[in-house]
């Protein structure tokens, strides 16, 4: 009995340690408007971005094209295009802060700046589509499976 409560006690005073190393190590990284990985609130909006796309893409995909015409539809292709940069953005500093520094440490900046202009194209390219006549993000993605009109 008295084994079990001592391998009791160390065990929580080890993890207890692990977790403030953890936490430690967590909230002294170096902070820039680049890192979009550092700290709780990037990660609950990462989550919750990923939730957002995986509910609401299906939704209006299957919503028939006459409610979703006009506004709503150039406005849903806006917020796609804006959370899904956003996500793919803070994703990609996760894989940065986690395998660049394994390579060089001094590509930490440079791979952060990549991933910044990565998710810039993205927005851009993506709003495009979304603001275009010929029926937005939906409209794209519903030409993968249409068969092409014959002139």
């Amino acid at each position: 009995m008295l084994r079990t409560s001592i391998t009791s006690t160390v065990c929580r005073r080890a993890f207890t340690i692990a977790r403030r190393n953890l936490s430690d190590a967590t909230t002294s990284r170096p902070s820039s408007a680049l890192a979009g990985d550092t700290g709780r609130k990037a990660t609950h909006l990462h989550h919750a971005m990923t939730s957002f796309l995986a509910i609401a893409a299906p939704i209006v995909m299957f919503t028939p094209d006459s409610y979703t015409d006009g506004m709503v539809n150039k406005g849903f292709g806006i917020l796609v295009a804006t959370t899904v940069s956003a996500h793919s953005w803070i994703g990609m500093n996760y894989v940065a802060t986690d395998y660049v520094p394994k390579i060089s440490k001094g590509l930490v900046g440079p791979a952060r700046v990549f991933n910044a202009a990565l998710g810039f194209v993205t927005f851009v390219g993506l709003s495009k589509i979304a603001l275009n006549d010929k029926g937005g993000i939906k409209g794209a993605i519903k030409g993968l499976w249409r068969p092409q009109k014959k002139e």
